[in-house]
């Protein structure tokens, strides 16, 4: 019945299928693009396992050497305003004091609030 169909968005069900060009959700109601679904799987996720967005401030939770220079970010640098990106390094940034870099989402953690 489900041809490898992912799983409802919004409820997780299993139980999806397809009519026409849409996808639907028996369960919760809920319909979705086919074509949306296969291409916007990509979370970037920080150390602990929160969903990253453009804008957010983000702590580093390492040192990390900058390349080709002898500076260090230190742990707890406070970056903001972050920008997601694909690559190696998931996150362009300007740091204070050092300026603008690449940083991967495993050496970062989300700010609340």
């Amino acid at each position: 019945m489900t041809d490898n169909l992912p799983p409802c968005p919004d409820c997780s069900s299993t139980y999806t299928y397809q009519l026409d060009a849409l996808l639907m959700c028996p369960e919760c109601g809920h319909e979705w693009s086919a074509s949306a679904s296969s291409e916007g799987g990509a979370e970037i996720r920080d150390s602990v396992g929160n969903v990253l967005n453009d804008g957010d401030t983000v702590t580093v939770i390492k040192d990390l050497k900058v390349k080709g220079s002898s500076s260090v970010v230190k742990v707890g640098t406070k970056v903001r305003g972050i920008r997601l990106v694909d690559g190696d390094h998931d996150i362009d940034c300007k740091i204070p004091g050092i300026g603008p870099m690449g940083l991967k989402s495993q050496f970062v953690k989300k700010v609340s609030g």
